[in-house]
């Protein structure tokens, strides 16, 4: 046990102490905010910036009316009074956006509508214009039926529903499956991409050492075994120490913002300010209104967070994180060992990655859509699509006896993967220049010791 732990400190002491780990580990947490939020600032000052695009219209149904009067900040409307033919011509010999051909159409099936582009344009600039068209459907459709708007926008009403947890004792406990969705979209991502990142890490350490030669050495004075299990437990730890600072990084930045730009919300802030400067009551009185309404929501949401068991979140993260490590990391290890080079190992990694990427398309397929289902169940059990599962349904309170259940399965499956892994490890760690095959990697695990 002694050497195992030695392995453990010297793998844990090599990358801990490399200048890229220290960089990683400290700047992540500062460039990925700053990237998020340059993007979204570039996005939104191109899209102010953005000139309307030009659409020449054909409009021989005679029903759309679409000209400068109905202008909208994405789209320029430009009738053309010529025939089809003609029309495209002249779109060819400028730059616009596209030409739109209306033909005559029944209101209650229109169909025949075409939109010429002399490049593919962006499925949100024809889902835009499309929406378009259709509220210029729906207004003739109630002109036909004679439906007055107004009358029609009074019926509509929005319902917030406010969610509430009853166990069977009777306790209450409101929620918000927005936020859980979310919780559970990013625990899963993140435990797929630590799984993969650091699985890899291995089997590029036990490559490197096994064509530098230095493994020979290492296993004069220690098992493969214990090489092996040194390895997985040491880069874990690494993993662990690198998750913990990060999450150490990003909430003490989350605090020193809002500490230095306050507490409160940009649209309280706006409304405060309006309030100061509106004199007419029943104006002032409104906007009040809104800003308690909108008071309310934060509230509400701030309540439902609470709600959230983050002290069993985050245990359950880590436990997942380790334990889906440690199942990956011991057949990445049995492959690095078996090759001599990283290139020589990708006709493995997909087989062994498979599982793991069932349970991550299993998240939004399933997980996210049907936390309880039958299908979630299954994926949240199989101990090689576990961690990404279960993590995904933790936030959505999963029944005790599933997640002891779907634990006690993954720490099997840990416990399985590192035996067939340790008896391919022990004869590949120690062969160069073969030639090797899931044929010849089977018939190393048959070997006896």
């Amino acid at each position: 046990m002694n050497k195992v732990w030695l392995i453990i400190q010297r793998e844990f002491l090599i990358r801990v102490t490399k200048k890229s780990f220290l960089i990683t580990t400290i700047l992540v947490p500062l460039i990925i905010p700053v990237v998020i939020g340059g993007l979204i600032y570039v996005m939104v000052k191109e899209s102010e910036s953005a000139k309307p695009d030009t659409v020449m219209v054909v409009d021989e149904s005679h029903q759309f009316t679409l000209d400068s009067t109905k202008n909208t900040k994405r789209f320029h409307f430009v009738s053309l009074d010529m025939k089809l033919e003609q029309a495209k011509k002249a779109y060819n010999e400028t730059k616009d956006f596209a030409l739109l051909y209306v033909p005559p159409f029944d209101i209650s099936n229109p169909e025949g509508l075409v939109i010429y582009t002399q490049e593919n344009p962006s499925i949100e600039k024809v889902g835009d214009l499309e929406s378009i068209l259709e509220e210029r459907v729906r207004d003739l459709k109630l002109q036909e039926f004679k439906i007055d708007k107004e009358v029609l926008k009074n019926l509509k009403t929005k319902i917030n529903l406010k969610q509430i947890n009853l166990s069977k004792t009777g306790e209450e406990k409101t929620s918000n499956a927005g936020i859980l969705y979310g919780m559970g979209f990013a625990l899963g991502i993140l435990i797929y991409i630590f799984v993969l990142v650091y699985g890899i890490q291995i089997m590029q350490g036990v490559i490197d050492e096994k064509t530098s030669r230095v493994v020979e050495i290492i296993v004069s004075s220690v098992k493969p075994f214990q090489l092996m299990l040194g390895k997985i437990v040491g880069i874990a730890a690494v993993g662990v120490v690198q998750f913990l600072i990060w999450i150490i990084l990003i909430t003490f930045l989350s605090t020193g913002v809002l500490g230095y730009f306050g507490l409160k919300m940009p649209q309280k802030q706006m409304m405060e300010e309006v309030s100061k400067k509106i004199k007419d009551d029943e104006i002032k009185q409104a906007v009040q209104q809104q800003q308690t309404q909108s008071n309310d929501k934060i509230n509400e949401v701030l309540q439902n967070v609470n709600e959230i068991p983050f002290a069993k979140i985050a245990f359950v993260f880590v436990f997942y994180f380790l334990g889906g490590y440690l199942l990956y990391g011991a057949l990445f290890a049995a492959v690095g060992s078996a090759v001599e080079s990283i290139q020589e190992s990708q006709q493995f990694q997909f087989p062994i990655t498979l599982p793991l990427l069932i349970g991550y398309f299993g998240l939004f397929m399933f997980i996210l859509r049907d936390p309880h289902g039958p299908v979630s169940f299954w994926l949240s059990v199989i101990p090689f699509t576990s961690p990404v599962a279960m993590v995904g349904r933790i936030a959505f309170d999963v029944p005790t006896w599933q997640l002891i259940l779907s634990m006690l399965m993954l720490i099997g499956g840990f416990i399985f993967t590192t035996w067939v892994a340790g008896r391919i490890y022990r004869v590949g760690i120690l062969m160069t220049g073969t030639k090797v095959n899931w044929k010849v990697m089977a018939k190393w695990f048959m070997m006896r010791e």
